[in-house]
């Protein structure tokens, strides 16, 4: 009876990050959250975003389990590789060390 009482204090004491923490478990855990459904899906997309950004030109991405490749045009100029790096990590999720790009072979 007392662990109920303690249990019951606890959860009103917290129950706005109990509520938070559970409906972002549960937006975590519906179909179609987070990233596209195939990594192929997720390549086509990027890539579209990518060649549309301006300086980027034409791109070929690769997504995989431990990061992303990245090969591009505009490459060769530090504040496009920047974009470049800023856009696969928000779009991705991972972070700058698992990102490489490169200069694509015109």
């Amino acid at each position: 009876m007392e662990l109920l009482k303690k249990l019951a204090g606890v959860l009103e004491k917290y129950k706005v990050p109990v509520l938070v923490f559970s409906l972002g478990l549960l937006l975590l855990l519906l179909p179609g959250s987070g990233m596209s459904s195939t990594p192929k899906d997720s390549e086509t997309k990027l890539q579209e975003v990518l060649c549309r950004t301006q300086g980027v030109g034409r791109s070929l991405v690769i997504i995989s389990e431990n990061g992303v490749v990245v090969v591009c045009s505009g490459a060769d100029k530090a504040s496009v590789r920047m974009d470049v790096l800023r856009s696969v990590r928000s779009y991705t999720g991972f972070s700058s060390d698992k990102v490489t790009i490169l200069k694509m072979n015109d």
